[in-house]
């Protein structure tokens, strides 16, 4: 049995598809776009097929089709023009719009065959970084505006999850001597995806990672140093904070690490919005892309 959320209400697909509950309105009456039912209060809502429609139309129209052209289509005409629509500048958009149905239909079925006809033209990093990620920040945003339940977000994110796993344990075991990174979460922090994602590329690259997982207090990273004589310990912010909290937590750690070899990668996307303090042992980067393009 597939469990399935069956009603969406203008700001939801507003929040999914882009396009202002205005819009989608005037769309609905000039052109009998989508076929909403009238709840209580006369609030509009909308079922499964008429979302997916308005996420092929949303498709079609900013690759340039005009509205009145793609309300001149029959509904199978659009999801048939939308899926035709895969070269390299849509193609993205399309395997997104596939992954958000997914995710709000609980289709793993479909989840997986997208993933497989990524895996026909990208590798496993090309697909993370270049779809993977883009969803994972769309998902983030419809928890800004109440769009997305914990359901949704947790079937989504544990498919990845075992996409991650899989790639990493078929990828050879790291040399003994190889540099070491420390991977982990501080307190609090318990979204992993791009944490293990990073676990992955060192490993691929030959490095030895030590993964230690979620919520890690600042103090406990003293125990590895009787273990490593010189780590690179790796963390992702994901939660936003105040300036000031982030910034103690990278002096802190610089503390922490005066006297010894070791140094500290801090990836958080608010690193572009605010002014760094210099730090010598201490590196930021605004996303897990930037950790995985630096040269090692």
């Amino acid at each position: 049995m597939t469990f399935i959320k069956t009603q969406f209400s203008s700001a939801d697909l507003e929040n999914i598809s882009g396009i202002k509950a205005h819009t989608i309105r005037i769309w609905e009456k000039r052109y009998d776009l989508l076929s909403p039912k009238k709840a209580a209060r006369n609030i509009r809502l909308y079922d499964m097929y008429n979302m997916q429609k308005l996420l092929n139309v949303a498709l079609l129209n900013k690759y340039g089709y005009k509205i009145s052209k793609i309300a001149a289509m029959g509904d199978e005409e659009i999801f048939s023009t939308a899926r035709d629509l895969v070269d390299k500048n849509a193609e993205n958009d399309k395997v997104l719009t596939d992954f958000k149905l997914a995710m709000y239909s609980f289709d793993q079925y479909m989840f997986q065959e997208v993933y497989e006809r990524l895996l026909e033209k990208r590798t496993f990093s090309q697909i993370f970084v270049e779809t993977f990620i883009p969803l994972l920040d769309f998902i983030g945003l419809l928890w800004q505006t109440d769009s997305i339940q914990p359901v949704h977000e947790h079937f989504i994110s544990n498919l990845i999850l075992q996409k991650i796993h899989l790639n990493t344990v078929q990828l050879k075991t790291p040399e003994r001597d190889a540099k070491v990174f420390v991977l982990f979460l501080p307190e609090n922090e318990v979204h992993e995806l791009g944490l293990l994602f990073m676990n992955y590329e060192l490993q691929k690259r030959g490095f030895r990672t030590v993964y230690l997982g979620r919520s890690i207090p600042i103090e406990n990273i003293k125990d590895m140093f009787e273990t490593f004589s010189e780590i690179t310990f790796v963390s992702h912010f994901t939660m936003v904070m105040e300036e000031s909290m982030l910034l103690n937590y990278f002096k802190n750690f610089e503390r922490l690490l005066k006297n010894e070899k070791h140094r500290f990668w801090g990836v958080s996307h608010q690193m572009n919005a605010i002014d760094m303090v210099p730090f010598d042992k201490i590196a930021i980067f605004a996303s897990v892309k930037d950790v995985i393009l630096k040269e090692i």
